[in-house]
């Protein structure tokens, strides 16, 4: 084998590269040195899957790409033959107990995907739907229950008291918005998940769905009503443009307390719409993971201290 810290591969070079068992054809975007300034250390590559999308894109080391030769395509091709082969049977005796439950779901994957859209908005009724939706109906709906991390919950309790107790506020823009947030959680999960698999679409899908439901509950049900002067501030700067406010929005501004509101609020959200009881199994799951995520990670994206409102913001707010 050739030494690691001399480049095997070149820029825009087809490849094969192995994401979990698998060999997929990607693209060098990229090379540099594990480490920087360090020219002795080992190359990693960027790579993009190819059919992927580039949100997929990642830094892997040398040993984790090959030549795309002849050779290499036939063992893509056997690990790929060797990989079916193991996961029909449990395909099979799925698709039994499903049957076997009386459960109309299909059993292709296009299926389970259909079913498996947790926050991202599809197949949600509209506003006046549930204004006429007989009572017992509603109570038919699957009960959700996302388990939050105690950590997490004594932070809220913190942030409740630092806004409505002290008059303090979130500095704005967070160090570490909503969008960062979520995007380093993706790119760190995401190597756990099989490249192609439902569960990697489904972590896509969430990711995406999070993003989406911060920015249309931010200004409804996530603010405390001593922090409405502050929202309708730092809106009207991301809306004009200004300075270091361009291009931004709630999901570039906010930060983690923010986004915890969002996790206790997502039972109630997800009430509202007429997901299955197999669909809501999935999303808790997947928030699940999230929450107990965020909660180790805590000390990296909670802010450590709130600002004191000046009095002024202080008087014209206290009691709105």
């Amino acid at each position: 084998m050739a030494p690691s810290n001399i480049p095997q591969y070149t820029k825009d070079e087809k490849v094969l590269c192995f994401h979990h068992e698998l060999l997929y054809e990607a693209k060098v975007l990229d090379l540099k040195h594990m480490i920087e300034g360090d020219k002795k250390s080992p190359y990693q590559y960027r790579v993009h899957y190819k059919g992927w999308k580039s949100t997929w894109d990642d830094w892997v080391p040398q040993d984790r790409i090959r030549k795309n030769n002849e050779d290499n395509k036939i063992l893509a091709a056997n690990l790929k033959t060797e990989m079916e082969r193991v996961q029909k049977p449990k395909a099979a005796a799925a698709s039994a107990r499903k049957k076997a439950a009386g459960s109309d779901l299909s059993s292709t994957r296009g299926s389970e995907e259909r079913h498996a859209t947790p926050v991202t908005g599809r197949g949600q009724k509209r506003g006046r739907d549930y204004e006429i939706e007989k009572e017992e109906t509603f109570n038919l709906r699957p009960a959700v229950r996302i388990h939050v991390p105690d950590h997490l919950k004594a932070l809220l309790v913190d942030d409740w008291e630092n806004v409505t107790k002290n008059l303090s506020l979130v500095p704005l823009p967070s160090d570490h918005p909503v969008n960062e947030i979520l995007n380093t959680y993706f790119d760190e999960e995401k190597h756990k998940r099989r490249l192609g698999s439902a569960e990697a679409d489904l972590l896509e899908e969430v990711v995406a769905g999070c993003k989406d439901y911060f920015e249309k509950c931010i200004g409804r049900i996530l603010l405390y009503r001593f922090e409405r002067q502050q929202y309708a501030e730092v809106r009207k700067l991301w809306e004009e443009g200004r300075g270091e406010w361009e291009g931004k929005n709630a999901g570039d501004v906010y930060g983690a307390e923010h986004l915890c509101r969002l996790f206790v609020s997502l039972p109630e959200l997800i009430a509202q719409t007429n997901m299955d009881s197999q669909s809501v199994n999935k999303l808790r799951e997947e928030i699940q993971k999230l929450t107990s995520w965020l909660g180790k990670n805590s000390n990296r994206f909670f802010t450590a201290e709130y600002e004191t409102a000046s009095n002024d913001y202080a008087e014209n707010n206290r009691g709105v």
